[in-house]
């Protein structure tokens, strides 16, 4: 009856695979028990009982082996059906880890059958080949059907909704530059439609688009991210690099004209060496009336001086800010200084904050120029003190230099420099970010972020807590609010606002009126009267979560616009991902460990807390672009969460985490010099907590994200009610993958994205910024991409549109960015079609 055989290389590698599914099951057990005891799934307990069964069986070699893991893989694939339907990627981890598993049964039957001599029992029975080739493609075709399905739902498109009837308003009336022959201002023009009126690139011809000139900055730091938008005006590119080289480019050839290296060094970089834009201003006592009105041509130019005027220096400047705090003005026809301008060419903005230490006082983002005033802010290195530097705005005279105002909310009234011995008020608000002007009505609008130590609010006055997370309206000749709008109340979740607010003419009931579109980070887009500050559209206080370690500092309600959110609904455990059942398992302990009651769950010490959206949107500095004649929002996104935890004081001493300029904040410990996520182990010194961000909550070893696909969108709304026209998954996979392998895959998987668009008249969408590095040109009406490039770094940047001698350019900067984990760059592209179809 029973017999004894020799084992062979196959009874070996069957009892080898015996094992491994005893592991794998022993792994699924533990944790599925620890799951359940979390009030959790049942799945991976059972499923993980099953495997080890699996296991025994394979490690005698049994028959049995097979049949119970196809049970084990059917009731799989019916349960995740249940708990997903035919969504393609949440069926990726439930689904294609067992079926390989499956594979690897099939391939071991041969060494299971019966008829080997080997140890068999009276039980054992047998089974010919033809019911095992059947059931082995049995369960090859039923993971082939749940796969094509998915993957297809994945990549459909939903159908478009209708595009608002045409005609919808004038695009920036408050504003004297005008964009379409030129870019002047970093949105086109200060009030940031980012929409060209150009036709030339049209659907039909997009894909002949080719790379016509390509230029190197020559510079790439360590904390890479240049996020550069160029400038055009007459016939030259103006931009500047990642740190802060300034450069004029020929706009039909690329060809450098003149460049200006103001000296910012490695140690003035604060979380990114960002220069994100220049500001071109030409001074109209310099320059003919003719030369400065727009023309009714659908090809517009800015402000350029005449030949004449040209003669004078800096008659025409460019001004940019300056990683280490400066304000720098050159000439911008020969790149020399302008002697004139504060001190030899730079005014120095740290005036009034005592000594910042290095990289603590940054300018990032360009300024804005409204009637001869340049009104800048600049970024507070975040997380590292609570007594920061001075969030103070200020406003400077665009020829001399000299401070008009300074805006410091800690002391009303006072508009110049502190007294001696005194500075700015420490730790307040500050504004990152791009500001919106309009010229006509004098005011400079303010996204304003939040004040120092982002994730704790007990010791913030009450004049913080009325500017920070706000649209603040400032007059440019006083430097005074006029109006503010509070998007987040006690913001302890880092949604300062991030993205540029936008102008445009708004229908009303009662006629239209001069508006202003606000996108914010949790994913709300919010329309404002630019005059008062009133709403236009509706907007709904409602319950939040209440608790955490400040539960006297959080507020019953926040504000939730009722126009129209980029907020996805709140994260369940069936949302969790992985690249297999144990990692998947794995994120929904995570999950059902940490607090999470939705939006706005206040911060804990105890435990993590889910922040979802994170801190890096809904919409951040690529803002939105508006086609103001089809009245279309185009808006990209991110949908990804945070995993957060307040680390008290002790703790996080513990663990090294002290500020940037202390002798003990090691280069190697957390944002004390490499290049972690933003909040990873942010000291928030002087506060009794730090802050421990899991940016996009990755599993450590696959360094995948625990929240399933996708991780960003893009859409296009109507102006007019905020009704979604069409939502499209935004960034494949070619780039991404488990361990930072790039997959390669053309799948449209959603990444995160950081850059935003530009419009064309002509119907296209242009759009780089995910993590692919591939660079799109979208149908407007419906969402498809038309034309792609892969480009040599990562596009974390906004194009922009000109046109120069007939033919019209599609530029974008290729810098890369080391948060997003996108290749560093320092190539500035440009695209037109070829010759003969330009003309």
């Amino acid at each position: 009856m029973f017999g004894r055989e020799r084992l062979g290389a196959g009874d070996w590698a069957v009892m080898a695979l015996g094992v491994l599914f005893a592991l794998i099951g022993v792994v699924l057990t533990i944790g599925g028990g620890w799951l359940i005891a979390v009030g959790g799934s049942w799945y991976y307990l059972l499923a993980g009982l099953g495997l080890i069964g699996t296991g025994a069986l394979l490690f005698v070699r049994r028959m049995e082996a097979f049949w119970l893991y196809l049970l084990v893989f059917v009731l799989t694939v019916i349960w995740a059906l249940v708990e997903v339907g035919l969504n393609g990627w949440a069926l990726v981890p439930r689904v294609f880890a067992p079926f390989v598993l499956l594979l690897l049964v099939i391939a071991a039957i041969p060494v299971l059958a019966p008829a080997r001599n080997r140890w068999v029992t009276p039980w054992s029975g047998r089974i010919s080949g033809k019911p095992l080739m059947l059931a082995g493609f049995g369960g090859a075709a039923v993971f082939a059907l749940v796969a094509g399905v998915a993957v297809a739902a994945a990549n459909r498109p939903d159908p478009a909704g209708p595009m608002p009837e045409a005609g919808f308003g004038e695009a920036d009336p408050a504003n004297p530059l005008q964009v379409g022959a030129d870019w002047p201002a970093y949105g086109g023009t200060y009030g940031a439609q980012r929409y060209s009126p150009l036709t030339q690139i049209s659907r039909d011809n997009v894909g002949d688009l080719q790379r016509v000139w390509e230029f190197n900055t020559g510079d790439i730091p360590e904390k890479f991210g240049a996020e550069t938008t160029p400038l055009k005006v007459g016939d030259t590119l103006y931009l500047c690099s990642a740190m802060n080289q300034l450069f004029a480019l020929d706009a039909a050839s690329g060809l450098e004209k003149w460049s200006y290296d103001p000296g910012v060094t490695e140690d003035s970089v604060p979380y990114t060496a960002a220069c994100r834009g220049v500001v071109y201003y030409a001074d109209p006592d310099a320059t003919p009336a003719s030369a400065t009105a727009p023309t009714a041509a659908p090809l517009r130019a800015s402000t350029v001086p005449s030949t004449a005027a040209a003669a004078r220096p800096c008659a025409a400047r460019i001004i940019q800010g300056t990683l280490d705090g400066r304000l720098i003005a050159v000439d911008a026809r020969t790149g020399a200084p302008c002697a004139d301008f504060g001190n030899g060419g730079q005014v120095d903005i740290k005036q009034g904050m005592g000594e910042p230490i290095p990289g603590m006082v940054s300018i990032t983002s360009p300024p804005v120029v409204i009637q001869g005033v340049i009104v800048t802010g600049h970024q507070v290195l975040d997380g590292q003190y609570r007594a920061a530097p001075s969030g103070v705005i200020q406003g400077f005279d665009v020829i001399t230099g000299e401070l008009r105002w300074a805006w410091d909310m800690g002391r009303p009234g006072e508009t110049g420099l502190p007294p001696e011995g005194e500075t700015y008020t420490e730790g307040t608000p500050n504004m990152w970010t791009i500001a919106t002007g309009d010229e006509a009505l004098g005011l400079v609008y303010l996204p304003m972020g939040n004040s120092a130590g982002d994730y704790y609010s007990s010791d913030r006055a009450d004049y913080e807590n009325e500017y920070a997370t706000a649209l603040v309206a400032l007059d440019v000749n006083t430097g005074q609010p006029a109006w503010r709008f509070q998007t987040v109340y006690m913001d302890v979740w880092d949604y300062d606002l991030g993205s540029q607010a936008t102008l445009i003419d708004f229908p009303t009931s009662g006629g239209v009126v001069p508006a202003i579109v606000l996108p914010s980070k949790q994913g709300d887009i919010y329309v404002l009267n630019r005059r008062t500050g009133q709403l236009i559209t509706p907007v709904e206080e409602r319950a939040v979560p209440q608790g955490g370690v400040e539960p006297d500092q959080r507020t019953a309600t926040q504000p939730f616009s009722l126009f129209h959110s980029l907020a996805k609904p709140d994260l369940t455990e069936r949302d969790m991902w992985g690249m297999s059942p144990i990692d998947q398992m794995i994120c929904r302990i995570q999950y059902r460990q940490a607090s999470y009651e939705g939006i706005y769950t206040p911060p804990t010490a105890d435990r993590r807390w889910i922040q979802y959206p994170g801190y890096n949107g809904g919409s951040d500095w690529g803002g939105i672009a508006i086609d103001p004649y089809r009245g279309v929002i185009i808006a990209n996104y991110n949908d990804t969460p945070n995993y957060n935890r307040l680390v008290p004081r002790e703790e996080a001493n513990a663990r090294g985490w002290f500020p940037r300029g202390d002798p003990r904040s090691a280069e190697t410990s957390p944002r004390g010099g490499n290049l972690s996520a933003e909040g990873a182990g942010d000291p928030q010194w002087g506060l009794p907590y730090a802050i421990d961000v899991n940016a996009g909550w990755r599993m450590p070893f696959t360094n995948l994200l625990c929240k399933q696909p996708p991780y960003g969108g893009i859409r296009a709304i109507d102006l007019r009610t905020g009704r979604t026209i069409w939502d499209r998954v935004f960034g494949t996979a070619r780039k991404n993958g488990p361990f930072n392998i790039p997959s390669m895959m053309p799948i449209n998987i959603g990444t995160p994205n950081n850059g935003g668009s530009v419009i064309t008249a002509s119907g296209l969408i242009f759009i780089a910024a995910a993590t692919d590095d591939l660079i799109r040109a979208i149908d407007i009406e419906t969402g498809e991409t038309v034309w792609q490039d892969a480009l040599p770094a990562g596009g974390q940047s906004n194009p922009m549109i000109y046109e120069q001698g007939g033919r019209q350019y599609l530029v974008i900067m290729t810098g890369g960015h080391h948060f997003m984990e996108t290749p560093a760059g320092d190539q500035v592209i440009a695209y037109a079609l070829p010759d003969r179809a330009a003309g």
